[in-house]
């Protein structure tokens, strides 16, 4: 007895022909109830009463297709993947395969070879979105979202670092990634910089609440709760906007999972391994990226700005913090005593208040009302260290420069007459001491007293003729 497998579909086939041989439906109906034409319908029942049931199963059955691989080329496309794209995706393992080994075969075949081979996972089921999706901007610059994505960029082959990405809402256009140590103040000032002086000024930014973009507790001295990232921003006309939760900014969310997995290995191939490798490498990388995942705005219009004549982005992205001139012409700052130069301009500012301007590279200003005030800055040795407060995503680069500096500096470290205990401090400040003289009990470094009236000392270090010298 021979057993015949068939289809459900075939099934009802057989069934419906059966009632048009005993005359019980018409053929017009039954073409009606399977779907088919009224000469299909005759040349099936030829075919039932030729070769009985059998003869309605299909005949491609147990045939291969006509776009049939071949045994060899399936292999040698998994055995590419499993050596070199192991970890790849479908999507992203079929463009490398055909762009680096000329091998071209579409992402559903590849994904259904890798889930075969055990390289792949297929998601069914997927779990419906909980929020409400929110539609995207009508123009290009009308909304730019910003975030830091702090990643094992470089796996093994480097530190872990942050990658600052702008993404415009309207288009999902990377419009700028920039590499940095940690999220903090001046590395997004340095990307916005960039990101202005090539795109313009967009109409505002979408970020997070995170301390940069938004104070939370409005100090004394600021008043207003403006971080100085967002003073530099209101200072050229740029809204910003914090979200109130990740799924808000939902765009540069997703982008960031996408570069954690197209970027960490498109650098991998590249043998990419520090942040100025990958600075260099990412413009390139985003214009691919962008001609595979950028879409057209629903309005032609670009809605970013050109800088206005009294813009000077150098200017305006500094951080900036106001200080009191003190009788002697000095001020703190960031634990350090500056001395102003006793010029016309300086001698007036006693008990006023000037700006202390700290750039991102490094540079620290003195200003007032438009004019640099030359300084010289004074080493004040402390006593006791006090514990830094460090933000979490801070603690990272705080530990390294912990570390760089412990194997540099002794463990136990000394003030002499020839080692100024600050090492950026330039050494022609103080002059070298002739002679120990004690003042209220402390030994004071420098040149033989006059006699005369008793200075304080303010006065001795504003001349820069005398230096602390701590008992050992």
């Amino acid at each position: 007895m021979t057993v015949v497998s068939m289809s459900h579909g075939e099934l009802t086939r057989f069934d419906t022909l059966l009632r048009v041989e005993r005359r019980e439906l018409r053929a017009e109906d039954a073409a009606t109830l399977l779907g088919l034409s009224r000469r299909q319908v005759y040349r099936l029942l030829i075919r039932m009463r030729a070769d009985g049931a059998p003869g309605l199963v299909s005949r491609r059955r147990g045939r291969r297709s006509n776009r049939w691989l071949g045994d060899s080329f399936r292999n040698h496309a998994i055995a590419l993947v499993r050596e070199h794209y192991h970890d790849f995706g479908p999507t992203l393992a079929a463009e490398y395969l055909a762009e680096r080994h000329d091998v071209h075969i579409s992402r559903e075949t590849l994904r259904k070879l890798m889930i075969e081979a055990g390289l792949w996972k297929d998601r069914a089921a997927r779990r419906p979105r909980p929020y409400q999706p929110r539609y995207r901007r009508d123009c290009r610059g009308e909304l730019v979202q910003i975030d830091g994505s702090k990643h094992w960029w470089f796996e093994d082959r480097g530190p872990q670092c942050t990658l600052l990405v702008y993404i415009d809402d309207a288009t999902s256009e990377l419009m700028h990634l920039q590499m940095v140590e940690s999220e903090s103040t001046f590395s997004y000032m340095e990307a916005t910089r960039a990101y202005i002086e090539r795109h313009g000024k967009p109409v505002a930014f979408y970020s997070d609440q995170h301390s940069v973009f938004r104070n939370s507790r409005a100090s004394a001295a600021r008043g207003d709760g403006m971080t100085h990232f967002g003073r530099a921003l209101d200072a050229l006309n740029i809204e910003i906007i914090c979200a109130n939760s990740p799924q808000a900014k939902g765009r540069v969310e997703r982008a960031n999972g996408t570069l954690q997995d197209r970027l960490v290995k498109a650098m991998r191939l590249e043998g990419i391994s520090s942040i100025g490798e990958a600075n260099a490498f990412l413009p390139s990388y985003m214009v691919r990226h962008n001609a595979r995942f950028a879409r057209p705005a629903f309005d032609s219009r670009d809605l970013h700005r050109p800088l206005a004549p009294h813009d000077d982005l150098h200017a305006i992205m500094v951080w900036r913090e106001q200080r009191t001139v003190t009788a002697a012409l000095t001020l703190h700052y960031n634990k350090t005593m500056f001395i102003l130069e006793p010029t016309e301009i300086a001698r007036e500012l006693v008990r006023k208040r000037v700006l202390v301007c700290e750039y991102p590279d490094g540079r620290l200003e003195i200003q007032h009302e438009g004019h640099v005030l030359p300084y010289r800055q004074f080493d004040k040795m402390r006593q006791v260290k006090q514990p830094a407060i460090v933000d979490n995503r801070h603690l990272d680069a705080a530990l390294l420069l912990a570390k760089q500096i412990q194997a540099i500096a002794p463990h136990h470290r000394q003030r002499n007459n020839n080692a100024p205990t600050r090492r950026d401090q330039p050494t022609h400040l103080f002059p070298e001491p002739e002679a120990t003289v004690k003042i209220d009990g402390r030994r004071l470094g420098g040149t033989k007293l006059k006699r005369g009236p008793r200075l304080s000392q303010a006065e001795l270090r504003a001349r820069g003729t005398l230096e602390f010298v701590k008992a050992r």
